[in-house]
């Protein structure tokens, strides 16, 4: 019975691991995405057809997202926001949102 327990633990430990590595792919697809759309002009659409593609939607799904339309839509408002995901989810940034909310 231990032996079953320690396995499944370790399992699921290994999908949250597998969900993490996803979910930076994600990040560093949106990241590419505000990169071609301050170069170029056409990150949300990058980003709508990378997401609406086949490895899009695996990737997605892998990192624990629903690959619907609200989601690519999602996606799309926050490239077209143009603020970098590192600075996004910095403390920083997210006590600046709270003050101009508060405001």
């Amino acid at each position: 019975m231990r032996d079953f327990v320690d396995g499944t633990a370790f399992n699921h430990e290994q999908g949250n691991r597998s969900r993490k590595l996803f979910a930076a792919v994600v990040l560093a697809a949106l990241d590419d995405a505000i990169a071609d759309d301050k170069k170029f002009g056409n990150g949300p659409e990058q980003i709508a057809r990378w997401a609406r593609s086949r490895d899009g939607r695996e990737v997605l799904s892998c990192a624990g997202i629903d690959p619907n339309e609200r989601v690519v839509s999602g996606l799309m408002d926050f490239v077209g926001k143009g603020v970098r995901t590192s600075v996004a989810l910095s403390r920083e940034e997210s006590e600046r949102r709270q003050q101009a909310e508060a405001a």
